[in-house]
């Protein structure tokens, strides 16, 4: 392939555990050096773009300073997502007092892994049903890994996989257009010979290993990966059922609301979740005046503590949106369509739509021949296995979390993400135990809210700077351990709290106490020494 060749920098001009971003010609690339020696990928994280060099780099990893993608900076390779690719790598020569790169002259993008071709004398057959984000990184995993033999992904009703977060986000809001929003395309599939079924499953046979349809079709298989996601909780009220009250859990969901709030002027959520939080923020954001409902008294106050649901709430005011908190929906009324909403302290709220946020539970009862736990979430191992050749990955796994010990659920996507990926390089053969940490991100009138860890409940909490200003620092501990962080314009050291925590460590609460700890400085020396 023709290169061009560029210097980008001198020999000196980084120091081992650096990066900076440079350009080489029109190419944006990533240099950096590690054990005295340069590599150079490409700068833009293959999530949403953003640039690498404000992330971390710790040892040979680079985290992406948005949602913690992580990418090995010698191969490109993405470690962790979300996204799906890895990076571009470029050769790097230093000759004499200069750094050159060698960029192909044709452009070069994000990178998929190779993966092995299907290989029709392989009979077996690996089953995922299921094709969220769990789904997704799966059955790209079984290839990663090389087996060659026969995947069925079962889409149900929505095909490709879709990126939920930005549902009830840039989607909803009318900032993203719909060609953002597939994950892979269908031709994707085609090519890495991924059969794709479409269709409702009705019954898994653990102990047959048999999946019935709908519509009376069974298929057999001798690996099945279960990611069948949460199912919304709805509203058992007089007029739940009414034309215009929608969850928010599927593309379909969110552009039957877009459709609708392009003629509504009013809009009642109900539930002060993460969704629908951010459905209040995506409407009003559309012109429409928005009112919140939900039982608490502060939002996210059992998630992140009263100090931070306050200021959220405060964000969302100052933006235009109302509350009615502490109380509870009795009924929704209407002939033809939803028109009001009733509530407990005898508010009557007019609307043109209502979208019920109120969580969801696991989508399991189709599952016979395994143990379920008391909500319905299948538990498994630290490799996302359930019983002999069956595994649940996603929203419905129960799993053991290294750092607690404690048995958990987790609703976040890139945590499903890794979980599909782990659980798919298990089914083929390569099993890697899980050793991730939790992580999620919300939005809320351009304020990024980042979390890290798992925190059910915490005696104390650790406050560095003023969340109001929209610049601070919250650290969750429980029994003198930090269990969890909270950033908000808190980037880099967010990204750099998470690699600790992934390294199990983080300094003492009493250092965090001080203030007399740099997380980001601690990263990259406890790489370098590890080196």
């Amino acid at each position: 392939m023709a290169t061009r060749t560029h210097v980008v920098a001198r020999r000196d001009d980084l120091q081992d555990g650096e990066m900076k971003h440079l350009q080489a010609g029109e190419t944006d690339i990533l240099l950096a050096r590690i054990g005295g020696r340069y590599f150079a990928t490409g700068a833009h994280c293959t999530h949403y773009g953003a640039p690498l060099a404000e992330g971390v780099l710790s040892g040979e990893e680079v985290m992406c300073p948005w949602h913690h993608a992580c990418f090995n900076i010698t191969t490109g390779r993405q470690t962790e997502p979300p996204g799906m690719d890895s990076l571009p790598c470029f050769e790097v020569e230093v000759r004499g007092d200069d750094v050159l790169v060698h960029v192909p002259e044709k452009e070069t993008g994000p990178r998929v892994v190779s993966m092995a071709d299907r290989d029709d004398e392989d009979a077996r057959v690996f089953v995922v049903l299921g094709a969220g984000a769990a789904g997704a990184y799966a059955v790209e995993a079984m290839r990663a890994a090389g087996y060659a033999g026969r995947i069925v992904l079962i889409a149900g009703e929505e095909f490709p996989p879709v990126d939920r977060p930005n549902l009830s986000k840039q989607y909803l809001s009318g900032e993203a257009p719909e060609e953002w929003i597939p994950l892979r395309s269908p031709a994707f599939y085609e090519e890495h010979g991924i059969e794709v079924v479409e269709g409702t499953v009705t019954k898994v046979e653990a102990t047959t290993r048999q999946l019935t349809f709908a519509d009376g079709r069974v298929l057999g298989y001798d690996k099945l990966l279960l990611c069948t996601g949460g199912r919304p909780r709805t509203l058992s009220v007089p007029g739940a059922d009414l034309p215009g009250v929608y969850t928010l859990r599927s593309l379909s969901d969110s552009r039957a609301i877009r459709d609708r709030a392009a003629r509504a002027q009013k809009a009642v959520v109900v539930g002060a979740s993460f969704i629908g939080m951010e459905a209040a923020w995506s409407l009003q954001h559309r012109g429409l005046e928005v009112t919140v409902v939900a039982s608490e008294a502060v939002p996210f106050e059992t998630v992140f503590g009263e100090e931070v649901g306050r200021v959220i709430q405060q964000i969302h005011e100052t933006n235009g949106v109302r509350f009615r908190l502490g109380t509870q929906v009795q009924a929704i009324a209407g002939t033809t369509q939803v028109q009001a909403v009733h509530l407990s302290d005898g508010t009557v709220l007019e609307t043109d739509l209502v979208i019920v946020g109120i969580g969801v539970q696991p989508a399991t009862g189709y599952l016979h021949g395994v143990e379920r736990a008391e909500d319905g979430s299948i538990v498994v191992d630290d490799h996302f296995q359930a019983a002999p050749d069956l595994y649940a990955a996603g929203d419905i796994a129960r799993f053991p979390f290294w750092r607690s010990g404690d048995l958990v659920r987790i609703e976040h996507w890139r945590t499903a993400c890794q979980q599909g990926r782990l659980a798919g390089y298990a089914m083929a053969g390569q099993p890697r135990p899980y050793r991730g940490i939790p992580f999620f991100w919300t939005a809320h009138f351009g304020t990024s809210i980042r979390y890290v860890g798992h925190a059910e409940a915490w005696d104390a909490q650790v406050i560095q700077g003023d969340c109001g200003d929209a610049s601070c620092l919250v650290y969750y501990v429980r029994e003198g351990v930090i269990q969890a962080a909270l950033g908000i314009g808190r980037d880099r050291e967010m990204a750099a709290i998470h690699l600790l925590m992934r390294q199990d460590a983080l300094p003492p609460v009493e250092a965090i106490r001080r203030r007399d700890v740099d997380v980001i400085e601690r990263a990259r020396s406890l790489a370098s020494s590890a080196a």
